[in-house]
This record gives structure tokens, C-alpha cells and sequence, in this order.
């Protein structure tokens, strides 16, 4: 089996903390510590013969709308020909911590404007990633109402704009019967090593890259 990316192709993480893992903005070509690091790494190492790059936008904290705010800079002018984003628990997170909710409609009308545009002033391939959560702090299980929606608004986008979808939310459900969910995310939201692990297997599975 061959993976989806070839040579030449530049490849955009985009997303909020997870995605950001500790990067250094001051450096562009940094990847952070997480799983768009260990996710490129790998492919390179199983691949060597290919000419891939890999970039990392991610910024804690964003939500879908401040990806909007940011898109032209930290994506359209980068001309990636993939585009992984993984967007939405800030979205819910803020509902509950701030009394800042994102409402459903709100979510899928900016998420669709980020992959229109990309689509039509790049042409670019899309890997979209499912927002999750895991039920450790016992409140987590709360936040389902918000972000189960925005779940099924990711799974609807991807099936309709053709693009590759990553099932992290269902695959950390699944993971969580084999330890606890402490062990994967320690908040429920922010992934450990173990996990970032976990993200970048199921990445590279997406695309092809391994079985």
C-alpha cells in the first residue's frame, strides 16, 4: 500500500493546543512535541524516498473562528497541497469555563468558509480531524451535549467535501477501554505522550501510510 502523499507535496497542521504541542513560533519549520511531530516523523522514516514537507500552525486556545481570523496568513499564503485540521473542543470548552458558548451553526458556517476557501483558492486536499474528549475529570462527560454535535458536523463536512476523516474521538473512546482515560489525556483534553502517539497511528492510517 502507498500513501496519499507524494513528492512534492507540502502537508499544514492546523488546529488549537493539541495540534500546537509546545511549538516555538519563532521558528516556522518547528513541529512542536505532539502528534503532527511524531506523525511526520514517522512518515519520513517509512518513506525516506519521498520529498514531503510538514508545517505546524496550530496556536492554543483557537477556536474555529479564530482560525478564520488567521487563515490567509497561516494557510492560503503557505499554498499546502494537504491540510490536516483538528478544531472544535475550545469551541466547547469555552461554553463551560467562560459562558462562552460557539453554537452549532456557528461552528459548521466558519469550519465550511476554512475548507472553501481552501478548496478554491488551492485546491487542496483535506484531512479533517474529530474534535474529542475524554471522560476524566467526571464533569467531561457534560460537555457530550456541545461536542457530539460538532462531531457529527465534521463527519457531515468531510463526507461531503471528499475528504479524509480521522475518527480521534471514537479511537480514544476505544483506547480508554484498555486503560484508563487518565492515561491517554490527563484533563480529558490535552493528550499525553501515550496519546499523541495514538493520534499520529490513527493520521498515518488515514492516509495510508501504514496498515
Amino acid at each position: 500500500m502507498q500513501p496519499l502523499l507524494d513528492d512534492g507535496d507540502l502537508v499544514l497542521f492546523q488546529g488549537d493546543s493539541i495540534t500546537d504541542a509546545g511549538r516555538d513560533y519563532l521558528n516556522p519549520n518547528h513541529l512542536g512535541y505532539g502528534y503532527s511531530l511524531m506523525a511526520s516523523a514517522w512518515f519520513q522514516a517509512l518513506y525516506p524516498e519521498k520529498q514531503v514537507r510538514f508545517l505546524n500552525r496550530g496556536i492554543s486556545g483557537n477556536r474555529a473562528i479564530d482560525l478564520a481570523e488567521r487563515w490567509q496568513e497561516d494557510c492560503l499564503d503557505l499554498r499546502p497541497t494537504w491540510i490536516s485540521l483538528l478544531i472544535g473542543i475550545n469551541d466547547t470548552w469555552r461554553r463551560y469555563d467562560q459562558n462562552d458558548p460557539t453554537s452549532l451553526e456557528a461552528y459548521e458556517t466558519t469550519y465550511r468558509s476554512l475548507l472553501q476557501k481552501s478548496i478554491v483558492d488551492l485546491g487542496a486536499r483535506l484531512i479533517l480531524c474529530e474534535p474529542f474528549v475524554l471522560s476524566v475529570p467526571a464533569d467531561r462527560d457534560l460537555w457530550r451535549v456541545d461536542l457530539d454535535p460538532k462531531i457529527a458536523v465534521v463527519r457531515k463536512l468531510a463526507r461531503e467535501y471528499g475528504a479524509i476523516l480521522v475518527p480521534f474521538d471514537g479511537l480514544f473512546a476505544q483506547a480508554s477501554t484498555r486503560r484508563p482515560p487518565e492515561f491517554w489525556a490527563e484533563d480529558g483534553v490535552h493528550p499525553s505522550e501515550a496519546g499523541h502517539a495514538l493520534m499520529a497511528q490513527s493520521w498515518l492510517r488515514a492516509i495510508q501510510a501504514i496498515v
